[in-house]
Protein backbone atom coordinates (compact mmCIF):
# COMPACT_ATOMS: atom_id res chain seq x y z
CA UNK A 1 0.00 0.00 0.00
CA UNK A 2 1.43 3.39 -1.00
CA UNK A 3 -1.43 5.64 0.14
CA UNK A 4 -2.85 6.37 3.59
CA UNK A 5 -5.09 8.97 5.21
CA UNK A 6 -5.37 10.14 8.83
CA UNK A 7 -7.73 12.76 10.26
CA UNK A 8 -6.58 15.87 12.09
CA UNK A 9 -8.03 19.32 12.87
CA UNK A 10 -6.75 22.76 11.90
CA UNK A 11 -7.67 26.07 13.50
CA UNK A 12 -8.47 29.41 11.89
CA UNK A 13 -9.13 31.77 14.77
CA UNK A 14 -11.31 29.86 17.22
CA UNK A 15 -12.97 27.83 14.46
CA UNK A 16 -11.74 24.30 13.92
CA UNK A 17 -11.88 22.45 10.59
CA UNK A 18 -11.35 18.74 10.07
CA UNK A 19 -8.25 18.17 7.92
CA UNK A 20 -7.44 14.98 6.02
CA UNK A 21 -3.70 14.25 6.11
CA UNK A 22 -2.87 12.24 2.99
CA UNK A 23 0.42 10.45 2.37
CA UNK A 24 1.41 9.04 -1.00
CA UNK A 25 4.67 7.08 -1.42
CA UNK A 26 5.91 6.64 -4.97
CA UNK A 27 9.09 5.30 -6.61
CA UNK A 28 11.75 7.91 -7.28
CA UNK A 29 14.44 9.94 -5.61
CA UNK A 30 13.81 10.19 -1.83
CA UNK A 31 12.12 13.51 -1.09
CA UNK A 32 9.24 14.93 0.95
CA UNK A 33 6.81 17.48 -0.49
CA UNK A 34 4.02 19.06 1.59
CA UNK A 35 1.04 20.74 -0.06
CA UNK A 36 -2.17 22.30 1.26
CA UNK A 37 -1.11 25.83 2.30
CA UNK A 38 1.27 24.84 5.14
CA UNK A 39 3.05 27.47 7.23
CA UNK A 40 6.73 27.42 8.23
CA UNK A 41 6.13 25.12 11.22
CA UNK A 42 4.47 22.59 8.92
CA UNK A 43 7.26 22.77 6.36
CA UNK A 44 9.69 21.94 9.16
CA UNK A 45 7.55 18.93 10.14
CA UNK A 46 9.35 16.74 7.58
CA UNK A 47 12.56 16.84 9.64
CA UNK A 48 10.80 16.36 13.00
CA UNK A 49 8.72 13.46 11.72
CA UNK A 50 11.67 11.70 10.09
CA UNK A 51 13.77 11.85 13.26
CA UNK A 52 10.83 10.79 15.43
CA UNK A 53 10.05 7.76 13.27
CA UNK A 54 13.66 6.58 13.18
CA UNK A 55 14.25 7.18 16.90
CA UNK A 56 11.04 5.27 17.71
CA UNK A 57 12.48 2.14 16.11
CA UNK A 58 10.50 2.34 12.87
CA UNK A 59 11.79 2.28 9.31
CA UNK A 60 11.83 5.51 7.31
CA UNK A 61 10.53 4.90 3.76
CA UNK A 62 13.21 6.02 1.29
CA UNK A 63 10.76 6.91 -1.46
CA UNK A 64 9.28 10.00 -3.00
CA UNK A 65 6.74 11.14 -0.38
CA UNK A 66 3.91 13.57 -1.07
CA UNK A 67 1.91 14.87 1.89
CA UNK A 68 -1.33 16.69 1.18
CA UNK A 69 -3.54 18.45 3.72
CA UNK A 70 -7.17 18.68 2.66
CA UNK A 71 -9.00 20.96 2.13
CA UNK A 72 -6.10 22.46 0.21
CA UNK A 73 -7.64 25.96 0.23
CA UNK A 74 -7.62 26.19 4.05
CA UNK A 75 -4.44 27.68 5.57
CA UNK A 76 -2.73 25.28 7.99
CA UNK A 77 -0.78 26.55 10.98
CA UNK A 78 1.31 25.01 13.73
CA UNK A 79 2.78 21.67 14.68
CA UNK A 80 -0.39 19.83 15.73
CA UNK A 81 -0.27 17.86 12.46
CA UNK A 82 3.05 16.11 13.26
CA UNK A 83 1.60 12.96 14.80
CA UNK A 84 -1.01 12.52 12.07
CA UNK A 85 1.69 12.94 9.38
CA UNK A 86 3.91 10.30 11.03
CA UNK A 87 1.06 7.79 11.30
CA UNK A 88 -0.01 8.45 7.69
CA UNK A 89 3.55 7.87 6.49
CA UNK A 90 3.86 4.59 8.38
CA UNK A 91 0.47 3.51 7.06
CA UNK A 92 1.36 4.38 3.49
CA UNK A 93 4.62 2.44 3.70
CA UNK A 94 2.79 -0.66 4.89
CA UNK A 95 4.31 -0.58 8.39
CA UNK A 96 0.98 0.05 10.15
CA UNK A 97 -2.58 -1.19 9.53
CA UNK A 98 -4.63 1.99 9.95
CA UNK A 99 -8.02 0.34 10.48
CA UNK A 100 -7.91 1.05 14.28
CA UNK A 101 -7.58 4.79 13.46
CA UNK A 102 -10.53 4.96 11.06
CA UNK A 103 -12.62 8.06 11.92
CA UNK A 104 -10.21 8.89 14.74
CA UNK A 105 -8.73 12.40 15.02
CA UNK A 106 -5.00 12.42 15.81
CA UNK A 107 -3.36 15.53 17.30
CA UNK A 108 0.12 16.23 18.63
CA UNK A 109 3.58 17.66 18.06
CA UNK A 110 6.57 15.33 17.78
CA UNK A 111 9.96 15.74 19.38
CA UNK A 112 13.01 14.36 17.64
CA UNK A 113 13.12 11.44 20.10
CA UNK A 114 9.53 10.47 19.34
CA UNK A 115 7.89 12.08 22.35
CA UNK A 116 4.46 13.60 21.77
CA UNK A 117 4.31 17.14 23.06
CA UNK A 118 1.20 19.19 23.93
CA UNK A 119 -0.09 21.80 21.48
CA UNK A 120 -2.22 24.91 21.74
CA UNK A 121 -5.91 24.96 20.88
CA UNK A 122 -6.76 21.32 21.59
CA UNK A 123 -10.12 22.20 23.17
CA UNK A 124 -11.57 24.00 20.10
CA UNK A 125 -10.02 21.29 17.90
CA UNK A 126 -11.81 18.51 19.77
CA UNK A 127 -15.02 20.55 19.77
CA UNK A 128 -14.77 20.88 15.98
CA UNK A 129 -14.25 17.13 15.66
CA UNK A 130 -17.36 16.48 17.75
CA UNK A 131 -19.42 18.85 15.57
CA UNK A 132 -18.23 16.92 12.50
CA UNK A 133 -19.45 13.65 14.01
CA UNK A 134 -16.00 12.36 14.98
CA UNK A 135 -16.20 11.13 18.57
CA UNK A 136 -12.79 9.50 19.08
CA UNK A 137 -9.59 11.52 19.42
CA UNK A 138 -5.96 10.81 20.29
CA UNK A 139 -4.18 13.75 21.93
CA UNK A 140 -0.88 14.40 23.75
CA UNK A 141 -0.96 13.34 27.38
CA UNK A 142 -0.42 16.98 28.38
CA UNK A 143 -3.70 17.95 26.65
CA UNK A 144 -5.78 14.98 27.83
CA UNK A 145 -7.58 16.78 30.66
CA UNK A 146 -8.37 19.71 28.38
CA UNK A 147 -9.73 17.51 25.58
CA UNK A 148 -11.89 15.50 28.01
CA UNK A 149 -13.91 18.63 28.78
CA UNK A 150 -15.91 18.19 25.54
CA UNK A 151 -18.89 15.90 26.27
CA UNK A 152 -19.56 12.85 24.12
CA UNK A 153 -15.97 12.46 22.91
CA UNK A 154 -13.83 9.42 23.76
CA UNK A 155 -10.37 10.77 24.52
CA UNK A 156 -7.19 8.73 24.65
CA UNK A 157 -3.71 10.13 25.22
CA UNK A 158 -0.20 9.23 24.09
CA UNK A 159 3.19 10.28 25.36
CA UNK A 160 5.31 8.79 22.55
CA UNK A 161 4.95 7.78 18.94
CA UNK A 162 6.08 4.29 20.00
CA UNK A 163 2.99 3.95 22.23
CA UNK A 164 0.65 4.92 19.39
CA UNK A 165 2.37 2.45 17.04
CA UNK A 166 1.92 -0.27 19.67
CA UNK A 167 -1.78 0.53 19.93
CA UNK A 168 -2.35 0.41 16.17
CA UNK A 169 -0.23 -2.68 15.59
CA UNK A 170 -0.79 -4.77 18.72
CA UNK A 171 -3.74 -3.19 20.53
CA UNK A 172 -1.64 -1.90 23.44
CA UNK A 173 -3.94 0.34 25.54
CA UNK A 174 -3.47 4.09 25.35
CA UNK A 175 -3.43 6.44 28.35
CA UNK A 176 -6.75 7.36 29.92
CA UNK A 177 -7.34 11.07 30.63
CA UNK A 178 -7.02 12.02 34.31
CA UNK A 179 -10.03 12.51 36.52
CA UNK A 180 -11.26 16.12 36.41
CA UNK A 181 -9.83 18.31 39.15
CA UNK A 182 -12.30 19.96 41.54
CA UNK A 183 -13.43 23.38 40.41
CA UNK A 184 -11.67 26.28 42.04
CA UNK A 185 -13.55 28.48 44.47
CA UNK A 186 -14.24 32.16 43.81
CA UNK A 187 -11.17 33.40 45.67
CA UNK A 188 -9.65 36.74 44.71
CA UNK A 189 -9.98 40.13 46.40
CA UNK A 190 -13.22 41.05 48.13
CA UNK A 191 -15.21 44.24 47.72
CA UNK A 192 -15.42 44.59 51.52
CA UNK A 193 -11.73 45.55 51.50
CA UNK A 194 -12.49 48.82 49.70
CA UNK A 195 -12.76 51.73 52.13
CA UNK A 196 -15.50 54.28 51.54
CA UNK A 197 -16.30 55.26 47.95
CA UNK A 198 -20.07 54.76 47.97
CA UNK A 199 -20.32 56.28 44.47
CA UNK A 200 -17.62 53.99 43.12
CA UNK A 201 -19.28 50.95 44.66
CA UNK A 202 -22.63 51.86 43.13
CA UNK A 203 -21.05 52.46 39.74
CA UNK A 204 -19.30 49.07 39.95
CA UNK A 205 -22.53 47.30 40.87
CA UNK A 206 -24.49 48.91 38.03
CA UNK A 207 -21.71 48.12 35.56
CA UNK A 208 -21.66 44.48 36.69
CA UNK A 209 -25.44 44.09 36.56
CA UNK A 210 -25.82 45.47 33.04
CA UNK A 211 -22.48 44.54 31.45
CA UNK A 212 -21.66 48.24 31.01
CA UNK A 213 -18.21 49.71 30.35
CA UNK A 214 -16.82 51.78 33.21
CA UNK A 215 -14.41 54.71 33.56
CA UNK A 216 -13.07 55.72 36.97
CA UNK A 217 -11.42 59.11 37.39
CA UNK A 218 -9.97 60.54 40.56
CA UNK A 219 -6.83 61.31 42.56
CA UNK A 220 -4.24 58.63 43.33
CA UNK A 221 -5.17 56.40 46.24
CA UNK A 222 -8.90 56.95 45.83
CA UNK A 223 -9.49 53.24 45.15
CA UNK A 224 -9.83 53.11 41.36
CA UNK A 225 -7.60 50.06 40.94
CA UNK A 226 -9.06 48.28 43.96
CA UNK A 227 -12.58 48.68 42.61
CA UNK A 228 -11.63 47.50 39.12
CA UNK A 229 -9.82 44.41 40.44
CA UNK A 230 -12.92 43.42 42.40
CA UNK A 231 -15.36 43.65 39.51
CA UNK A 232 -14.91 39.93 38.58
CA UNK A 233 -15.80 38.96 42.15
CA UNK A 234 -19.36 40.30 41.76
CA UNK A 235 -19.96 38.90 38.27
CA UNK A 236 -21.93 35.64 37.91
CA UNK A 237 -20.12 32.46 36.95
CA UNK A 238 -20.02 31.66 33.25
CA UNK A 239 -22.62 29.31 31.84
CA UNK A 240 -21.60 26.29 29.74
CA UNK A 241 -21.54 28.10 26.38
CA UNK A 242 -19.63 31.12 27.69
CA UNK A 243 -17.21 28.93 29.65
CA UNK A 244 -16.45 26.92 26.52
CA UNK A 245 -15.77 30.11 24.53
CA UNK A 246 -13.47 31.52 27.20
CA UNK A 247 -11.62 28.25 27.74
CA UNK A 248 -11.11 27.83 23.99
CA UNK A 249 -9.55 31.29 23.69
CA UNK A 250 -7.16 30.60 26.56
CA UNK A 251 -6.31 27.25 25.00
CA UNK A 252 -5.37 28.91 21.70
CA UNK A 253 -3.21 31.44 23.56
CA UNK A 254 -1.49 28.67 25.54
CA UNK A 255 -2.69 30.10 28.86
CA UNK A 256 -5.00 27.31 29.97
CA UNK A 257 -4.18 25.95 33.46
CA UNK A 258 -3.15 22.31 33.75
CA UNK A 259 -6.25 21.24 35.72
CA UNK A 260 -8.26 20.87 32.50
CA UNK A 261 -11.76 21.91 33.61
CA UNK A 262 -13.72 24.76 32.04
CA UNK A 263 -12.96 28.30 33.20
CA UNK A 264 -16.08 29.30 35.12
CA UNK A 265 -14.89 32.59 36.60
CA UNK A 266 -15.00 35.68 34.34
CA UNK A 267 -11.44 36.37 33.14
CA UNK A 268 -9.55 39.51 34.16
CA UNK A 269 -6.93 41.07 31.92
CA UNK A 270 -4.84 44.08 32.98
CA UNK A 271 -2.18 44.80 30.32
CA UNK A 272 0.64 47.25 31.02
CA UNK A 273 0.32 50.73 29.54
CA UNK A 274 3.17 49.97 27.13
CA UNK A 275 1.03 47.29 25.42
CA UNK A 276 0.93 47.54 21.64
CA UNK A 277 -2.06 47.39 19.33
CA UNK A 278 -1.30 43.72 18.62
CA UNK A 279 -1.11 42.94 22.35
CA UNK A 280 -4.50 44.54 22.96
CA UNK A 281 -6.58 43.40 20.00
CA UNK A 282 -4.49 40.51 18.66
CA UNK A 283 -1.94 40.00 15.95
CA UNK A 284 1.18 38.18 14.86
CA UNK A 285 2.50 36.76 11.62
CA UNK A 286 0.62 33.97 9.92
CA UNK A 287 -2.30 33.14 12.18
CA UNK A 288 -3.14 36.19 14.27
CA UNK A 289 -3.30 35.32 17.98
CA UNK A 290 -5.96 36.67 20.34
CA UNK A 291 -5.10 39.84 22.25
CA UNK A 292 -6.06 41.02 25.71
CA UNK A 293 -9.52 42.17 24.63
CA UNK A 294 -10.35 38.62 23.43
CA UNK A 295 -8.71 36.93 26.42
CA UNK A 296 -11.05 39.09 28.54
CA UNK A 297 -14.10 37.82 26.60
CA UNK A 298 -17.07 37.49 29.00
CA UNK A 299 -14.89 39.12 31.66
CA UNK A 300 -13.05 42.36 32.40
CA UNK A 301 -10.37 44.28 30.50
CA UNK A 302 -8.77 46.80 32.88
CA UNK A 303 -6.60 49.62 31.55
CA UNK A 304 -4.94 51.28 34.53
CA UNK A 305 -3.50 54.74 33.88
CA UNK A 306 -5.42 54.71 30.61
CA UNK A 307 -4.03 58.05 29.28
CA UNK A 308 -0.54 56.50 29.31
CA UNK A 309 -1.56 53.93 26.67
CA UNK A 310 -0.67 54.67 23.05
CA UNK A 311 -3.34 56.52 21.11
CA UNK A 312 -3.41 53.86 18.40
CA UNK A 313 -3.87 51.10 20.94
CA UNK A 314 -6.79 52.87 22.60
CA UNK A 315 -8.51 53.74 19.34
CA UNK A 316 -8.17 50.13 18.17
CA UNK A 317 -10.57 49.16 20.97
CA UNK A 318 -13.47 51.13 19.52
CA UNK A 319 -14.61 48.51 17.03
CA UNK A 320 -14.44 45.55 19.46
CA UNK A 321 -16.34 47.54 22.10
CA UNK A 322 -19.10 48.34 19.61
CA UNK A 323 -19.50 44.93 17.97
CA UNK A 324 -18.13 42.45 20.51
CA UNK A 325 -15.76 40.88 17.99
CA UNK A 326 -12.23 41.48 16.67
CA UNK A 327 -11.60 41.08 12.96
CA UNK A 328 -7.93 40.78 12.02
CA UNK A 329 -6.96 40.84 8.35
CA UNK A 330 -3.70 39.23 7.24
CA UNK A 331 -2.23 38.47 3.83
CA UNK A 332 -2.99 34.77 4.24
CA UNK A 333 -6.59 35.34 5.34
CA UNK A 334 -8.69 36.96 8.02
CA UNK A 335 -9.22 35.83 11.59
CA UNK A 336 -12.10 36.67 13.90
CA UNK A 337 -12.12 36.38 17.69
CA UNK A 338 -14.97 37.09 20.13
CA UNK A 339 -14.37 40.13 22.33
CA UNK A 340 -17.52 40.82 24.34
CA UNK A 341 -15.76 42.23 27.37
CA UNK A 342 -16.35 44.89 29.99
CA UNK A 343 -13.81 47.66 29.60
CA UNK A 344 -12.72 49.46 32.78
CA UNK A 345 -10.57 52.58 32.46
CA UNK A 346 -8.83 54.28 35.37
CA UNK A 347 -7.15 57.66 35.14
CA UNK A 348 -5.61 60.26 37.43
CA UNK A 349 -6.66 63.86 36.83
CA UNK A 350 -3.18 65.01 35.73
CA UNK A 351 0.30 63.73 34.78
CA UNK A 352 1.96 64.44 38.14
CA UNK A 353 -0.63 62.36 40.03
CA UNK A 354 -0.31 64.47 43.14
CA UNK A 355 -3.19 65.57 45.37
CA UNK A 356 -5.17 68.45 43.89
CA UNK A 357 -4.57 72.00 45.02
CA UNK A 358 -1.96 74.68 44.60
CA UNK A 359 0.20 73.25 47.41
CA UNK A 360 0.77 69.85 45.78
CA UNK A 361 -0.22 69.62 42.11
CA UNK A 362 2.24 71.25 39.74
CA UNK A 363 0.19 70.83 36.55
CA UNK A 364 -1.46 73.75 34.79
CA UNK A 365 -5.12 73.55 33.75
CA UNK A 366 -3.94 73.14 30.15
CA UNK A 367 -1.70 70.20 31.11
CA UNK A 368 -4.61 68.51 32.87
CA UNK A 369 -6.89 68.97 29.87
CA UNK A 370 -4.24 67.60 27.53
CA UNK A 371 -3.62 64.62 29.78
CA UNK A 372 -7.26 63.50 29.93
CA UNK A 373 -7.61 64.54 26.28
CA UNK A 374 -5.57 61.48 25.36
CA UNK A 375 -8.80 59.59 25.92
CA UNK A 376 -10.65 60.57 22.75
CA UNK A 377 -14.28 61.60 22.69
CA UNK A 378 -15.37 58.70 20.45
CA UNK A 379 -13.77 56.22 22.86
CA UNK A 380 -15.32 57.79 25.96
CA UNK A 381 -18.66 57.96 24.18
CA UNK A 382 -18.64 54.15 24.24
CA UNK A 383 -18.11 54.05 28.01
CA UNK A 384 -21.50 53.80 29.70
CA UNK A 385 -20.52 54.69 33.27
CA UNK A 386 -18.10 57.56 33.92
CA UNK A 387 -17.62 58.65 37.53
CA UNK A 388 -15.10 60.80 39.38
CA UNK A 389 -14.14 59.44 42.78
CA UNK A 390 -13.50 61.90 45.62
CA UNK A 391 -10.33 61.72 47.74
CA UNK A 392 -10.49 59.20 50.57
CA UNK A 393 -10.97 60.65 54.06
CA UNK A 394 -9.01 59.49 57.10
CA UNK A 395 -12.17 58.39 58.90
CA UNK A 396 -13.10 56.11 55.99
CA UNK A 397 -9.60 54.68 55.69
CA UNK A 398 -9.28 53.89 59.39
CA UNK A 399 -12.74 52.41 59.80
CA UNK A 400 -12.24 49.06 61.58
CA UNK A 401 -13.31 46.17 59.38
CA UNK A 402 -14.69 48.49 56.72
CA UNK A 403 -18.31 49.54 56.26
CA UNK A 404 -18.90 48.26 52.75
CA UNK A 405 -20.75 45.15 51.67
CA UNK A 406 -18.88 42.01 50.71
CA UNK A 407 -18.57 40.76 47.15
CA UNK A 408 -20.94 37.87 47.90
CA UNK A 409 -23.72 40.26 49.00
CA UNK A 410 -23.36 42.49 45.96
CA UNK A 411 -22.99 39.50 43.64
CA UNK A 412 -26.40 38.21 44.76
CA UNK A 413 -28.08 41.47 43.70
CA UNK A 414 -26.13 41.50 40.43
CA UNK A 415 -27.22 37.94 39.66
CA UNK A 416 -30.87 38.78 40.33
CA UNK A 417 -30.67 41.85 38.07
CA UNK A 418 -29.05 39.83 35.30
CA UNK A 419 -31.76 37.17 35.55
CA UNK A 420 -34.42 39.86 35.18
CA UNK A 421 -32.70 41.29 32.08
CA UNK A 422 -32.15 37.82 30.57
CA UNK A 423 -35.85 36.96 31.03
CA UNK A 424 -36.88 40.27 29.44
CA UNK A 425 -34.70 39.82 26.35
CA UNK A 426 -34.90 36.01 26.13
CA UNK A 427 -36.69 36.09 22.75
CA UNK A 428 -33.87 38.18 21.24
CA UNK A 429 -30.91 36.31 22.75
CA UNK A 430 -29.39 39.26 24.61
CA UNK A 431 -27.92 38.45 28.01
CA UNK A 432 -27.50 41.89 29.56
CA UNK A 433 -28.91 45.36 28.99
CA UNK A 434 -25.67 46.65 27.48
CA UNK A 435 -26.19 44.34 24.48
CA UNK A 436 -29.64 45.70 23.59
CA UNK A 437 -29.59 47.93 20.47
CA UNK A 438 -30.68 51.52 21.05
CA UNK A 439 -33.48 51.49 18.44
CA UNK A 440 -35.13 48.59 20.29
CA UNK A 441 -35.37 50.69 23.46
CA UNK A 442 -36.79 53.68 21.58
CA UNK A 443 -39.73 51.72 20.18
CA UNK A 444 -42.85 50.44 21.97
CA UNK A 445 -43.29 48.59 24.24
CA UNK A 446 -39.87 49.48 25.67
CA UNK A 447 -39.85 53.22 25.00
CA UNK A 448 -39.94 55.22 28.22
CA UNK A 449 -42.63 57.90 28.63
CA UNK A 450 -41.66 61.49 27.90
CA UNK A 451 -42.24 62.61 31.49
CA UNK A 452 -39.47 60.25 32.64
CA UNK A 453 -36.97 61.26 29.94
CA UNK A 454 -37.57 65.03 29.83
CA UNK A 455 -34.17 65.92 31.26
CA UNK A 456 -32.47 63.32 29.09
CA UNK A 457 -34.09 64.75 25.95
CA UNK A 458 -32.99 68.21 26.98
CA UNK A 459 -29.38 67.05 27.22
CA UNK A 460 -29.62 65.60 23.73
CA UNK A 461 -31.15 68.76 22.27
CA UNK A 462 -28.52 70.98 23.92
CA UNK A 463 -25.68 68.88 22.45
CA UNK A 464 -24.19 67.87 25.82
CA UNK A 465 -25.19 64.27 25.10
CA UNK A 466 -24.80 62.38 21.82
CA UNK A 467 -27.37 60.03 20.33
CA UNK A 468 -25.15 57.11 21.33
CA UNK A 469 -24.96 58.56 24.84
CA UNK A 470 -28.76 58.87 24.93
CA UNK A 471 -29.15 55.16 24.22
CA UNK A 472 -26.53 54.24 26.80
CA UNK A 473 -28.27 56.27 29.51
CA UNK A 474 -31.53 54.47 28.73
CA UNK A 475 -29.75 51.12 29.04
CA UNK A 476 -28.29 52.22 32.36
CA UNK A 477 -31.75 53.21 33.56
CA UNK A 478 -33.04 49.70 32.82
CA UNK A 479 -30.13 48.25 34.79
CA UNK A 480 -30.79 50.53 37.76
CA UNK A 481 -34.44 49.43 37.71
CA UNK A 482 -33.40 45.77 37.58
CA UNK A 483 -31.15 46.22 40.61
CA UNK A 484 -33.94 47.89 42.54
CA UNK A 485 -36.48 45.22 41.56
CA UNK A 486 -38.71 47.33 39.29
CA UNK A 487 -40.24 46.15 36.01
CA UNK A 488 -39.60 49.46 34.22
CA UNK A 489 -37.40 52.49 34.89
CA UNK A 490 -38.89 55.57 36.51
CA UNK A 491 -37.72 59.18 36.33
CA UNK A 492 -35.44 58.60 39.35
CA UNK A 493 -33.75 55.71 37.57
CA UNK A 494 -33.13 57.84 34.48
CA UNK A 495 -31.74 60.61 36.68
CA UNK A 496 -29.32 58.25 38.42
CA UNK A 497 -28.31 56.75 35.07
CA UNK A 498 -27.62 60.25 33.73
CA UNK A 499 -25.48 61.01 36.77
CA UNK A 500 -23.49 57.80 36.30
CA UNK A 501 -23.04 58.61 32.62
CA UNK A 502 -22.15 62.31 32.90
CA UNK A 503 -20.44 62.24 36.30
CA UNK A 504 -21.63 65.75 37.05
CA UNK A 505 -24.27 65.26 39.68
CA UNK A 506 -27.07 65.58 37.16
Amino acid sequence: MSYAKVLCVGLVGVTGHVVEVEADLAPGLPAVAISGLPDTALHEARDRVRAAIVNSGQRWPNRRITLNLLPATLPKFGSAFDLAIAVALLGGSGELPLLPLERVVVLGELGLDGTVRPVRGVLPMVAAAARAGLHRVVVPVGNAAEAAVIPGVRVRAVDTLHRLVGFVRDGTPLIEPPDPAPAEGPGGPDLAEVAGQALGRRALEVAAAGGHHLALFGPPGAGKTMLAERLPSILPELDDDAALEVTALHSIAGLLPAHGHLLRRPPFQAPHHTATVAALVGGGSGLARPGAVSLAHRGVLFLDEAPEFGKGALEALRQPLEHGRVQLARSRGGTEYPARTQLVLAANPCPCAKPAGDTYCECSPLARRRYLGRLSGPLLDRIDVQVTLPPLRAAELMEAGGTGESSATVAARVAAARRAAADRWADSGWRVNAEVPGPRLRRPPWRLPERDTRELRGRLDSGSLSARGFDRVVRLAWTVADLDGRDRPHAEDVREALQLRMGDGA
